[in-house]
């Protein structure tokens, strides 16, 4: 096997040969990161020539002169290959189908049921033997000094009695970039994961559990350069709110930038994903109202609801016969004791569910909305950016105009590579939620530097088109909301932005400017989603989501069999970081572990995962789906006919 210095070397060789030519030859694989500082070194990018699992660090084949191969290997995964793409978008000659929960046989059931009771049965009994007998133990939970308890141990008894034993596969501490591989500080527990040691080693592992879908997380690239100059220019941080003094022509920016890339009027930002729901629907909704809601939404949906005062109702999860059902019911009772009508009827549902990777019957709900005249909101947190064949979210997808839905949210930690959210809808929506939520008063406005990274992995999405001669942009100083707002006339789903629309310092390399490597990364997330929710169901097991989602779960039942699926994973010769989720974030018995798919993952990354899996699935006795099995080895081989048959 070569080494890393040999390698770098051919690459080098390679690079310098293809830049001889003219740059039409460098076609078949766009330049994924582009960065003047690829060749500073740093921790991150050094290669150990002893490394064993030096396929994480560079790809088992140097690329050719034709496919000039510039970026970092440990953050996004060098592919070539043409036939590991796909296109996300919903077949009409299909109907929508549900999504049926494929039930596990009942012994797996009665063996998880028996496991909890264990759990509670033998963990009572040391609490209360506990209390009487080794009372330094349990002084957090008992009266002490005249103070109670802040927990009681009843509250904590899940925390102390299940959780703790398995603390060592949650909250992972890791350094680096959260790229295609990741690297885990390594650490162990003598006191059965009270406290945790740190060794002072690291592992470099397979990442499939960061909300990294198209790459952007990288700290190198056209992105990366573009946030480092906007520190030099505008500091990390404007110091105010949003309708103090922390407004900046970059929030100006992003929020015109955003509206065009949803196909809506307007658009606003918020600093925080959770927030962004939390204090805009309380905005939205009050006293009167009815918020209609999906039973799976998301927490910070159900505290934006709880803090609005409105009245809620909930239909089963993406069921639109219960949907209808009880639209008929709402409209025509109306009020409970009155009778008078709602004041509104508010309709919200996500995109693309982050704990089942379901989404959303848009076509259904959109229809609804015609026949029931209710308002509708819809959380694309998830499926913005990474659904669609323009990367435009599940209306997108579905090929549904945007302004026929009321209110777009979404945020940019999974698809941007950046932190935060937005709300897009009609300037009239728009400018009372900058008045009336409390982000806009309250919380500290987004930073340049997210910002920035927010508008040039946006742009390198829609591909900048160049400047008119005579831009049609006009700054205008709302006094409702006392921002400034820029304004465009932007169709439904627009194509390219408009190279007056981005800050003039910011110069993306024409890979990104022109599209082309974002066209690159959102086909190779689809073939990736697919790749791995078909390959999982070919091996036997049960898993959740639609095909196209980047969020795969993977179904296990038991919380015993959960931990150690984790340690499993991380304990291989490659180790593959997982996140396992549980109780109260599923229901009791429907523990699972969620891989989340990147674009920077290669078609070798995804196979060394089902490999991983059908081993450690026939280990802790997983495999319970129906439907026909495949090997592992005709998975592989098969992938790109199993993709296209899904």
């Amino acid at each position: 096997m070569t080494t890393a210095a040999s390698y770098l070397s051919a690459v080098h060789e390679a690079d310098t040969r293809a830049r001889c030519h003219d740059n039409s030859s460098v076609a078949s694989t766009p330049a994924l990161s582009l960065s003047s500082s690829v060749t500073v070194s740093s921790e991150d990018t050094l290669l150990n020539e002893d490394d064993e699992n030096n396929t994480l660090a560079y790809p088992r084949t140097p690329p050719t002169s034709e496919q000039v191969f510039n970026t970092v290997h440990t953050e996004f995964g060098h592919c070539a290959n043409e036939a590991y793409r796909c296109a996300s978008k919903h077949d009409y000659t299909k109907p929508v189908q549900d999504h049926a929960m494929e039930e596990p046989p009942y012994y797996i059931l009665l063996t998880t049921y028996i496991s909890f009771l264990i759990l509670l049965c033998f963990g009572h009994m040391r609490d209360f033997f506990g209390k009487r007998f080794t009372k330094s133990y349990f002084t957090h939970l008992m009266p002490h000094n005249g103070y109670a308890p802040l927990n009681s141990d009843f509250d904590s008894f899940y925390t102390r009695r299940l959780k703790r034993r398995m603390d060592d596969c949650f909250s992972q501490p890791v350094t680096g970039v959260a790229g295609r591989t990741i690297v885990i500080l390594d650490r162990h527990s003598t006191d059965n994961n009270h406290t945790q040691i740190y060794t002072g080693g690291k592992t470099r592992a397979l990442n499939i559990s960061s909300y990294n879908y198209l790459g952007f997380a990288q700290a190198r690239g056209g992105c990366a350069d573009a946030v480092e100059e906007s520190i030099r220019r505008y500091s990390v941080s404007t110091c105010g709110t949003r309708l103090e003094g922390g407004s900046s022509e970059l929030h100006v920016t992003a929020e015109a930038l955003v509206a065009r890339f949803v196909g809506m009027e307007d658009a606003l930002i918020s600093s925080m994903g959770f927030a962004t729901n939390s204090t805009f629907i309380p905005a939205l909704a009050g006293k009167g109202s009815l918020v209609i809601s999906d039973e799976l939404n998301h927490a910070s949906i159900r505290v934006g609801v709880r803090q609005s005062g409105a009245q809620v109702r909930m239909f089963k999860h993406n069921d639109m016969t219960s949907f209808e059902s009880l639209l008929r019911e709402v409209v025509t009772q109306g009020q409970p004791k009155t009778h008078r009508p709602w004041k509104k009827i508010l309709v919200i549902v996500e995109g693309l569910y982050s704990m089942e990777g379901t989404m959303v019957n848009l076509p259904r709900i959109v229809e609804l909305k015609q026949k029931y005249k209710f308002y509708l909101f819809v959380d694309e947190a998830h499926s913005i950016g990474a659904l669609g064949p323009h990367g435009r979210g599940v209306t997108d997808y579905f090929n549904i105009p945007p302004r026929s839905i009321d209110v777009l949210m979404g945020t940019f930690t999974k698809s941007f590579g950046a932190a935060g959210g937005y709300i897009a809808g009609s300037k009239v929506i728009i400018d009372a939620l900058r008045l009336r939520g409390h982000s806009g008063p309250y919380a500290e406005a987004m930073t340049p530097p997210v910002l920035t990274q927010i508008v040039a992995s946006m742009a390198s999405i829609m591909g900048v088109a160049p400047p008119p001669h005579q831009a049609k942009v006009t700054l205008s100083l709302s006094p409702a909301s006392s921002t400034v707002t820029l304004r465009e006339n932007a169709e439904a789903l627009p194509g390219m932005a408009p190279g007056s629309m981005l800050p003039t310092w910011m110069n993306l390399h024409p890979a990104l400017a022109d599209g082309s490597e974002a066209r690159m990364r959102i086909h190779r997330l689809a073939f990736n989603s697919r790749y791995l929710h078909a390959g999982l169901k070919k091996l036997g097991f049960i898993t959740y989501g639609h095909p196209f989602s980047p969020i795969v779960p993977l179904l296990i039942f038991n919380p015993g069999k959960m931990s150690m699926f984790a340690r499993m994973m991380r304990s291989r010769s490659t180790p593959i970081v997982v996140v396992v989720v549980a109780y109260p974030a599923t229901p009791l018995v429907a523990g699972r572990a969620r891989f989340c798919v990147s674009a920077a993952h290669t078609k070798e990354d995804i196979d060394m995962v089902l490999r991983a899996c059908d081993e450690v699935g026939g280990i802790l006795d997983l495999k319970h789906g129906l439907g026909e099995r495949w090997g592992i080895d005709e998975v592989c081989k098969r992938a790109v006919e199993l993709v296209h048959s899904v």
